[in-house]
């Protein structure tokens, strides 16, 4: 655990996960539940004190189908913060027009694993700032593996060398999910988080299992510089302000 919380101030970032156009959340990438209109959800957590928005078409890999853009677009109308979409992106044809629609970043997962070589493409046409690489990783009893296809299937690649891969390829984020962590309310998985976090030079957001103002206070701790999450927000259990202030109240520095 580290004495000193992160140099750089910690970031706060709601995830709508979007299927057919419309925010859903569920318990290890299945069973989903509606929870809403994703323009009004982004919204709501800019009002809130949201330091980014992450918005993932969790089927659009899978179904072969591009993310919603006038779903974007209407949502980044709407936005003064930096707004991060993912999903279907295939091709750099693919992430100009998102960017083009009002995008700050563009993730990365499916088509990462399967094209490296567009990290590197994105990354030199548009700079790393705006580069997040998703990784979906499992805890299978002792090993970490990497899934696609929204967590539909499993990769036969090594998640350190992989973790590694994608940094030198020039990606500025890793948006680490920790698919058995994910919607269980347990707490993100901090010494998988801590172990990536603390030997990467840039930055790492931690995703899956946050229940309360706590996980996010034990991620930061363990070395986080970011933490995603979705079901606690959107169930308006709690407000990012409330996190937000917990936070500063325990010596974790964050734009309030």
């Amino acid at each position: 655990m580290t004495d000193v919380i992160n140099q750089l101030t910690a970031r706060i970032i709601p995830c709508l996960d979007v299927d057919n156009g419309r925010v859903v959340k569920g318990t290890n990438f299945v069973n989903l539940r509606d929870m809403g209109d994703p323009v009004e959800l982004a919204i709501r957590y800019e009002q809130q004190g949201a330091d980014e928005i992450v918005f993932l078409d969790i089927s659009a890999s899978s179904d072969n189908r591009p993310t919603a853009l006038k779903n974007v677009t209407a949502i980044a109308k709407n936005l003064s913060i930096p707004f991060t979409v993912g999903g279907g992106l295939k091709t750099i044809n693919d992430v100009k027009a998102f960017l083009d629609a009002g995008a700050d970043k563009v993730a990365l997962n499916t088509t990462a694993v399967t094209n490296p070589e567009i990290i590197d493409q994105v990354a030199l046409d548009y700079g790393s700032q705006c580069v997040v690489v998703a990784v979906d990783v499992n805890q299978e009893n002792d090993e970490r593996v990497i899934y696609i296809h929204g967590g539909r299937t499993r990769v036969n690649k090594n998640f350190n060398q992989w973790v590694n891969e994608v940094e030198q390829r020039g990606a500025g984020e890793i948006l680490l999910t920790c698919m058995h962590k994910d919607g269980t309310g347990s707490g993100f998985d901090n010494q998988l988080t801590g172990a990536v976090a603390n030997n990467s030079k840039i930055q790492v957001i931690a995703s899956g299992g946050a229940k309360n103002e706590q996980h996010f206070l034990e991620a930061f701790k363990a070395g986080a510089d970011a933490c995603l999450a979705a079901g606690m927000f959107h169930s308006g259990e709690y407000t990012i302000g409330q996190v937000k202030q917990f936070l500063n109240d325990n010596g974790v520095q964050v734009r309030l």
